[in-house]
C-alpha cells in the first residue's frame, strides 16, 4: 500500500509538471496574442519562468524513478559484484543533498512569506507563491530518494526503472 501510495505521489508531481508546461504555452501566446493587438499585458514571461521552475521541480522525483536521469551508469556496471555498494553510495549522497536542498526550499518559502517579498516585476507577484512548488519538489525529490534507500537496504535493487530509451543498436 505505501508502495502504491508513493508512485501515485511521483506520478501526481509529474502530472503537475506537464500542467505546467501546458500553461507555460498559454502564458506566452497570451502574451504573442496582445503584442500583436497592441494590448498591454503585464506578467506573462515571469508567471512563465515560475511555471518553469514548478515544471523542474516537480518533475524531478518522476523522472527519477524512470530511469530518464542522468546516472553513473558506466561506472556502476564496472563495479560487477560491488554494484550495491555503488548504488547505496550514491543513494546516500543524493538523499543528504536533496534533503538538504529541501530544507532551503522550505525556509526560503517561509522567509519570503513572513518578511512579505515580492517579485521585482510589474506583477508584483509574493515570492512564496512562486518559490512552494519548487519547495514541495525538493520534499518529494527527497522523499523519492530516501524510498529508493530504503529500498536497496531491504530488496538488494531500487526502484529506479531501466532508462526510458532503448540503447541503438549497431548491426
Amino acid at each position: 500500500m505505501i508502495r502504491r501510495l508513493l508512485d501515485a505521489l511521483y506520478y501526481a508531481a509529474g502530472g503537475l509538471a506537464a500542467l505546467c508546461l501546458i500553461l507555460i504555452l498559454i502564458a506566452i501566446t497570451l502574451q504573442i496574442a496582445a503584442r500583436w493587438f497592441g494590448i498591454p499585458l503585464h506578467g506573462p514571461a515571469e508567471i512563465a519562468g515560475y511555471l518553469m521552475a514548478a515544471a523542474s521541480f516537480l518533475a524531478l522525483a518522476h523522472t527519477l524513478n524512470h530511469g530518464a536521469h542522468i546516472r553513473v551508469g558506466l561506472l556502476l556496471n564496472f563495479l560487477g559484484k560491488k554494484r550495491f555498494w555503488g548504488e547505496l553510495w550514491c543513494l546516500l549522497v543524493a538523499s543528504a543533498g536533496s534533503i538538504y536542498v529541501a530544507w532551503y526550499a522550505v525556509r526560503t518559502v517561509y522567509w519570503s512569506w513572513l518578511l512579505g517579498d515580492v517579485s521585482q516585476g510589474q506583477d508584483a507577484t509574493p515570492l512564496w507563491i512562486a518559490q512552494t512548488p519548487v519547495a514541495v519538489g525538493s520534499i518529494i525529490l527527497a522523499i523519492c530518494l530516501l524510498d529508493n534507500l530504503v529500498t536497496l537496504l531491504i530488496t538488494g535493487r531500487d526502484n529506479i526503472r531501466a532508462g526510458v530509451t532503448k540503447p541503438s543498436r549497431v548491426e
